[in-house]
């Protein structure tokens, strides 16, 4: 820091995934911001979990990053005399939990007294995403009182449809209060966020974004695409629907499969392929037999390599994704980055909404109610209506990507907002 101005800030990130530990939209957001702010210049230290068998480094130096991994201790056995009996109950388990406070304390003291104390390190911003980061976060910013962002990609009222941990939610909104800025990833998340009861002057809107250069349909080889198509027995002249991403309640599959019904008795060459895992696998299969969809609708509970994410999004017609809840959506990016057409749910929290344009001259998808099948067709359809709208679509949803949402530009508007309370 140089008569106040920051030319080089050095930055301490708390994030509960990260290269090559990735489970979601979490860990690509961490992965490729954190790679831009190395290329501007800037020092980035990364607190992460290490995996269930600690195997990786503790602490390493990944992509000019400096990584740190503490390795777990199982707490789990003394968590319940302790803990609130929602956590005793919540889905994802007293194991997960403990080994989340694991992870956050022993980072943060690692950071406060090893790396700021003995080691002297001087940091400009502390910062955590989501409530799995949070309590890092909070008590470094209570030890030090450097200035903390702290990131929400989303809530846990949200991704549960109400029906989550009021623990964590407390996590959630105490960082809120604690955080010098909270930064989200859409308007609507900020309007979510005010309405749970977080400081409406703090928040601050950064979007999510895509690498233009990797998801470009130009590198992807004929080969590759006729591969993919094969692979799920769609021909040449048939409709390739896509969707892609958890297998969770929030992302509106069920109605997708209910959907396709409407979709075939108009284009009855149409084919869903459906890729991911998640905790509704064997309710989507049933749903699929019930309504006698089996050949038009076609699996893969696999959590696919981004190249071969890569590659579905270049063989599919249409990608829809018709979420009830979507904070921001960055599969709708990828999507469009790679010249595809988008249906995407508009109702409720959704920041697929204020991504893709729906209509004018610049339209790049629709937007759909996911709560009724017919909708959702009436999307499909009206983007499968010629090739040339889909074309069109494709194009301006690429064109809208390269103005918009590059992680460079991402990246620049973030490091800006870390600026005005790092100056403060």
């Amino acid at each position: 820091m140089i008569n106040g101005d920051i030319e080089r800030m050095k930055i301490a990130a708390f994030v509960y995934e990260y290269p090559p530990k990735i489970v979601g939209g979490l860990g690509t957001y961490a992965a490729e911001i954190t790679r831009k702010f190395v290329l501007s210049d800037h020092d980035i230290t990364v607190f992460t979990m290490n995996d269930d068998e600690g195997s990786l480094p503790t602490r390493e130096i990944w992509r000019g990053i400096e990584v740190h991994r503490p390795l777990h201790i199982d707490i789990s056995d003394s968590l319940p005399d302790v803990i609130a009996e929602d956590i005793r109950k919540w889905g994802r388990g007293i194991h997960l939990f403990g080994k989340l406070m694991v992870y956050n304390y022993l980072s943060a003291a690692k950071l406060v007294n090893k790396l700021i104390k003995h080691e002297g390190m001087k940091y400009d911003v502390v910062v955590a995403h989501d409530w799995l980061s949070a309590m890092g976060g909070v008590t470094v910013k209570r030890e030090t009182n450097l200035p903390f962002a702290f990131h929400v990609h989303s809530t846990e009222k949200g991704r549960t449809m109400g029906n989550g941990s009021g623990v964590v939610s407390s996590i959630e909104l105490r960082a809120g209060k604690t955080a010098d800025m909270v930064v989200t990833v859409s308007y609507a998340m900020k309007d979510e966020l005010v309405g749970l009861g977080f400081p409406r002057e703090k928040i601050q809107v950064s979007y999510n974004g895509v690498d233009p250069q990797k998801y470009n349909p130009a590198n992807v080889p004929k080969e590759d695409i006729a591969r993919v198509r094969g692979k799920y027995g769609i021909k040449e002249d048939e409709d390739m629907i896509l969707f892609l991403g958890r297998l969770v309640g929030v992302k509106g599959v069920d109605k997708l499969i209910m959907a396709m019904s409407h979709i075939l008795a108009k284009r009855p060459k149409a084919k869903l392929v459906i890729v991911g895992v998640g905790d509704l696998q064997e309710y989507l299969t049933n749903l699929t037999k019930i309504t006698k969809m089996g050949d038009y609708v076609k699996f893969c509970f696999d959590f696919i390599p981004e190249e071969e994410r890569i590659n579905h999004y270049a063989a599919c017609d249409v990608a829809v994704f018709p979420s009830y809840y979507e904070p921001f959506g960055i599969v709708a990016l990828e999507a469009m980055s790679m010249e595809k057409p988008v249906v995407v749910g508009a109702a409720g929290v959704s920041g697929m909404r204020e991504i893709v344009l729906c209509c004018g001259e610049e339209q790049c998808g629709y937007h759909i109610d996911p709560n009724n099948p017919s909708d959702i067709a009436w999307g499909v359809l009206s983007t499968l209506e010629s090739p040339e709208k889909m074309k069109w679509l494709g194009k301006n949803g690429r064109k809208r990507v390269l103005a918009e949402f590059t992680w460079s530009k991402i990246a620049k508007h973030t490091l800006d907002l870390y600026e005005t309370i790092a100056k403060r």
